[in-house]
């Protein structure tokens, strides 16, 4: 539907990219990375999402730390960065906002949910 919007989803757990890329890839076109490094790693070779779902604890490179790299680099500080994760505390949350994050979803959640929270994004963004 919306094959050039770009979401990049960023998580160790295997059941979670796959459930993404399973609903989102109806609408937009999905990459998958296991964890920060190899989103860093990915991005780092000139490839540029339309939007980031990312998990805060992962191996190697977490989520705050990618937002941090996200956030402190103008070539990508533009994108809008969602944040994906169990963590349920205020203060977490709280974080992520203030590291930059234009939202926050927490596990468990419904797809179809999520598929309109980027599709909202993406109409204010780009008008589609």
């Amino acid at each position: 539907m919306f094959e050039h919007i770009k979401v990049l989803i960023i998580d160790d757990e295997i059941s979670i990219r796959k459930l993404l890329e399973f609903y989102l890839k109806k609408h937009f076109t999905v990459i998958t990375k296991n964890n920060g490094k190899e989103a860093k790693d990915w991005l780092e070779e000139g490839n540029l999402p339309t939007v980031i779902v990312a998990d805060l604890n992962m191996p190697e490179m977490d989520g705050y730390a990618l937002m941090e790299y996200l956030r402190t680099n103008d070539k990508y500080d533009g994108i809008p960065l969602m944040i994906l994760s169990a963590n349920e505390s205020s203060s977490d949350r709280i974080r992520c906002f203030k590291a930059g994050a234009d939202d926050y979803v927490i596990k468990p959640f419904n797809p179809e949910e999520l598929y309109y929270r980027i599709f909202n994004k993406m109409k204010r963004v780009n008008n589609i």
